[in-house]
């Protein structure tokens, strides 16, 4: 069994146990996340860029043209918020069925120096073929995520190793570009299809 499939083991695990106790554990707190939608709402977001898919094709900003958009910055290191979100987001897509079709849905590391284009691809299948991993140099990545306004920060372990603090939320764009929503982690399933039904119908 592989190292990463070890790692979905245990958050499928800890997973069952959060929903049977009713307990929440956040890789972020309420305020980051309070602050990014603040600051998206009054300047915008996004910037010119130049990224790997994780079928190692370049990706630039056209990606989030064209189409209605689903973004989550996350890294396969995550021990819970990560897999729980791509987890949610696969349903929410299957959910949606045709009616959801035109979404296209991106996963995007802030920890590049681990997350490979062939890690990401691994770890993006175990969820939905409709989901792509993005990654690239850690500079690059670091200044996509600023132009999007996404808290995140390296937090060291006593093991040696680290794992990444970073915003929970899933951004939502419309298919001009322009940021319209969130949905927060945990988010009430039924609101976070709605806002993807609004995002890709905007007048229904």
């Amino acid at each position: 069994m592989s190292a990463l499939r070890r790692r979905l083991g245990i958050w499928a695990a800890s997973a069952a146990l959060i929903l049977a106790g009713g307990v929440v554990w956040l890789a972020t707190t309420d305020a980051p996340q309070q602050f990014t939608q603040r600051v998206i709402q009054s300047t915008g977001i996004g910037q010119p860029f130049n990224l790997i898919d994780h079928n190692g094709n370049p990706v630039t900003e056209k990606a989030f043209e064209g189409s209605p958009t689903a973004v989550f910055f996350g890294f396969t290191h995550c021990p819970e918020v990560c897999p729980t979100t791509l987890y949610e987001m696969a349903s929410w897509l299957k959910t949606l069925g045709p009616d959801g079709r035109p979404i296209k849905a991106f996963f995007i590391t802030v920890d590049p120096e681990r997350d490979t284009p062939e890690i990401m691809k691994s770890y993006v299948s175990n969820f939905s073929d409709r989901i792509v991993g993005i990654t690239g140099k850690p500079d690059d990545i670091a200044n996509l995520a600023k132009s999007w306004h996404v808290y995140w920060k390296k937090i060291p372990l006593e093991s040696g190793d680290y794992t990444m603090d970073h915003t929970a939320s899933v951004f939502l764009v419309d298919a001009k570009g322009n940021f319209k929503s969130t949905i927060a982690f945990r988010e009430n399933t039924q609101t976070a299809i709605a806002k993807l039904r609004k995002l890709v119908s905007p007048s229904s």
